[in-house]
């Protein structure tokens, strides 16, 4: 494998970034955003409310994927314009900025897949499991099922880790996060009354504009976020590590990642949020060039990007094999510790870094 310096001087010349790109697609998605606010508002009838709601809460999740990218400042040249479009990006998924920064650009970027470092839906072992009180047990068998990775989202990365997160989950106090999680719950307050004000105008419901308006749009979109993230890391052909030198050799940049393919659209859907090893690779290249760094990276480096077409079937049999993990053999396990995929060859570690683990 090329040292990562090497990689990423391939992509460096289809990585550029554009602020009329940037702001062009950011027009488009709050335009949307709002149409689709207006067309439940509009529809006379609750089951079109309903579908414009998940369709609302897909836009969301397209004007989120826009903040990543400027929240790792690739979105525009500009790093101070990455910043603020980030937080007003940020805005109708009720993510506060400054918290998103350290959890994903710092630990899960930082640390991806490795034990004890990035938290995003790290396994456990069999002792770690059984160890658990019942509740959390089932919690977990919960949110490994294939069925809740909203729920998951919603409940130990939002809720506890973004959302005013206690001392206990985030130790450093900065008075960035309280304001950045004001500004969100400003946000949503906002998006209540204009929801509240039209149900008024209009001779609605308040509760069925809120619950098809603000409740199904956020919950679409947390089951949306749920589901990426859980196909970008976990796979039967991507390793978790717990010791950070075999991590390191295992050159984690590429090979815990997957690429995940879809039909054409799809990918201009998702903003290329699936071509995630070339975003792993080089955080700095924008998504509106993901795609042709992806395939450059999948050409110069045959066989080792792991690839999947998706199916239901896939990523429901991923989620039935995907369980609990045995870090000493690199394999999955389901929730008795039997093994439920082929166990993977530990990296060649490079000798000064085998005498230190032996030392």
């Amino acid at each position: 494998m090329p040292h990562r310096k090497v990689i990423r001087s391939w992509v460096i010349p289809i990585s550029q970034r554009s602020t009329s790109i940037a702001l062009w697609l950011s027009a488009i998605d709050y335009c949307l955003f709002g149409l689709g606010l207006a067309a439940i508002v509009w529809m006379p009838w609750m089951i079109g409310k309903i579908l414009l709601g998940m369709a609302t809460g897909f836009v969301i999740g397209r004007l989120f994927i826009l903040g990543h990218d400027a929240c790792h400042q690739s979105f525009t040249p500009n790093r101070k314009l990455n910043t603020w479009l980030g937080r007003i990006l940020f805005m109708p998924s009720l993510t506060p900025y400054s918290l998103w920064a350290i959890g994903h650009n710092v630990v899960h970027h930082g640390y991806t897949n490795l034990k004890g470092f990035d938290f995003v839906w790290q396994p456990r072992t069999i002792e770690e499991f059984r160890a658990l009180p019942r509740w959390r047990q089932r919690l977990e068998r919960i949110y490994r099922s294939g069925w809740a990775p909203g729920l998951y989202y919603m409940v130990d990365m939002w809720w506890k880790r973004m959302y005013f997160p206690s001392k206990k989950q985030m130790p450093t106090r900065r008075a960035e996060f309280m304001w950045d999680g004001v500004l969100v719950s400003l946000a949503a307050a906002a998006w209540i009354a204009g929801l509240a004000w039209a149900a008024q105008a209009t001779g609605q419901s308040f509760w069925g504009l809120f619950i098809t308006g603000f409740a199904i749009p956020i919950l679409f979109w947390k089951a949306m976020i749920g589901f990426v993230v859980y196909v970008h890391h976990t796979h039967t052909s991507v390793a978790w590590y717990q010791d950070k030198l075999t991590w390191a050799a295992a050159q984690p940049f590429v090979s815990t990642t997957v690429h995940l393919t879809f039909g054409r659209r799809w990918g201009a859907l998702l903003h290329h949020i699936m071509e995630h090893t070339a975003h792993h690779v080089d955080m700095s290249v924008p998504l509106y060039r993901l795609k042709q760094v992806q395939k450059k990276l999948e050409t110069m480096l045959p066989g080792r990007i792991v690839i999947q077409k998706f199916s239901w079937r896939w990523y429901f049999d991923t989620a039935h094999r995907c369980k609990l993990y045995d870090f000493n053999r690199l394999c999955w396990t389901d929730f008795r510790g039997r093994p439920t995929s082929k166990p993977l060859p530990m990296p060649d570690m490079p000798a000064a870094a085998t005498t230190a683990s032996q030392a």
